[in-house]
């Protein structure tokens, strides 16, 4: 099984007001903290796709193993990201994580356990779950990933093949936060940065 990951960094942040990908947490971009995990892993692949003016967070993902792809879409959504992702994938891999930059807690143990999971259900999608609500990321196999060519939206893919949908339990609190809002930026870095 090979796994590759997009992470879906293009947004244009309009609810938050300025780049959230590159907000700190810590001593690094929110970006890095999510490369810093899907690199843990191990994953070989891995395309960070980014808006027409998101030249800030391709230089901060520079120092990574990864290949930075342009969404040229105007809207820059999800769908077109993972798109976009898609065409530069070149290790023909079995699932795809679909990664998002605004969710920088997932921690790595919750990756392996998707990946592990579609070692044993090549077939499944497969979405983390916290205390009953459905998070990020998701790992699609790739055959049923390449559909996004014929539909608007990733979850109309899932849609599609709700027979397919596992729902993997994890203790990771990261899977349901994302930013954004200044509020959910705020609680993230009380999580993270140390105190004064």
């Amino acid at each position: 099984m090979n796994v590759a990951a997009i992470l879906l960094a293009a947004g244009k942040s309009q609810r938050m007001g300025l780049c959230k990908q590159l907000l700190q947490l810590a001593d690094r971009p929110a970006v890095a903290h999510c490369l810093d995990t899907l690199t843990a892993v191990g994953l070989q692949e891995i395309i960070v796709v980014v808006s027409p003016g998101g030249d800030e967070v391709a230089a901060a993902v520079s120092r990574y193993p990864v290949v930075v792809a342009v969404n040229e879409s105007d809207s820059c959504d999800m769908a077109d990201s993972a798109r976009t992702g898609l065409a530069r994938l070149i290790s023909d891999p079995t699932g795809v994580l679909v990664a998002l930059a605004d969710h920088p807690l997932v921690r790595p143990d919750t990756v392996r356990a998707l990946v592990n999971r579609h070692g044993e259900e090549p077939d499944a999608i497969l979405i983390p779950v916290h205390d009953g609500a459905k998070g990020h990321p998701t790992l699609f196999p790739a055959a049923i990933l390449q559909e996004i060519g014929q539909v608007a939206t990733l979850r109309d893919i899932i849609g599609r093949h709700r027979d397919k949908v596992r729902l993997v339990p994890v203790a990771d609190e990261g899977v349901v936060m994302d930013m954004d809002v200044w509020e959910d930026y705020l609680a993230m870095a009380e999580r993270l940065n140390p105190p004064g």
